[in-house]
């Protein structure tokens, strides 16, 4: 998959090319100097703001015949700043399961996905508002924005961000997963009211439960 401009600028940038060479192996701060051709004390300025945010980390002492000097490597974290063919894999997985299963038994898999990617530590017994506050943070963590809003009706979570926003132009019953997991995650069921305009935003509608009428 290629690289977005952002990618590009921060790989050409000297950071990103400190995070290549973590990529291959451990570093001591001299062996980045020498590699870049640049002074340990820059090396060092580079290795703290990428500490900082959780990029690099110390990962050891390396003892030798001279002064003991730390090995820089990699966060986990960190391999998320590399691209991965994740988005044109699906695209084309799912193009193929249309193709093989039609598009009823698709959005059957998608709403069972999307309800076993639910945490089985949803708040059940928090009110609703807290279980939709704890859905819109888990689509944040999906690679989302989202936020609850109170309506006339009841509630909503608003999108901002669409974490499949590379697959809906495509396949917009993927909003069918992430219906699935608001759905589970709040404890209630949720209409999915998307907008799939030129920058795809999530939107998912719920009314408030209704009391019956007293005798």
């Amino acid at each position: 998959m290629a690289f977005t401009r952002w990618d590009r600028r921060f790989f050409e940038s000297t950071r990103g090319r400190v995070v290549s060479l973590l990529r291959w192996r451990r570093h001591t701060v001299e062996e980045l100097a020498g590699e870049l051709e640049l002074t340990d004390n820059a090396i060092r300025s580079h290795l703290t703001v990428l500490e900082r945010d959780g990029i690099v980390q110390q990962q050891g002492l390396r003892r030798g015949t001279g002064k003991p000097s730390y090995d820089y490597g990699l966060t986990p974290e960190a391999e998320q700043l590399f691209p991965k063919a994740y988005e044109p894999v699906l695209d084309r997985l799912l193009s193929v399961l249309d193709q093989r299963l039609g598009s009823e038994e698709v959005e059957n898999i998608l709403r069972e996905t999307g309800r076993q990617l639910a945490p089985e530590t949803a708040p059940a017994h928090a009110d609703l508002r807290a279980r939709l506050d704890a859905a819109a943070a888990l689509l944040g963590d999906l690679g989302g924005l989202a936020t609850v809003e109170e309506t006339e009706a009841g509630y909503a979570i608003q999108g901002y961000s669409c974490p499949l926003i590379a697959l809906v132009p495509g396949h917009p019953d993927v909003c069918r997963l992430a219906e699935s997991i608001v759905s589970e995650v709040a404890g209630v069921r949720v209409c999915e009211q998307c907008d799939r305009g030129e920058r795809p935003r999530c939107r998912f509608v719920v009314a408030p439960v209704e009391h019956p009428a007293s005798a």
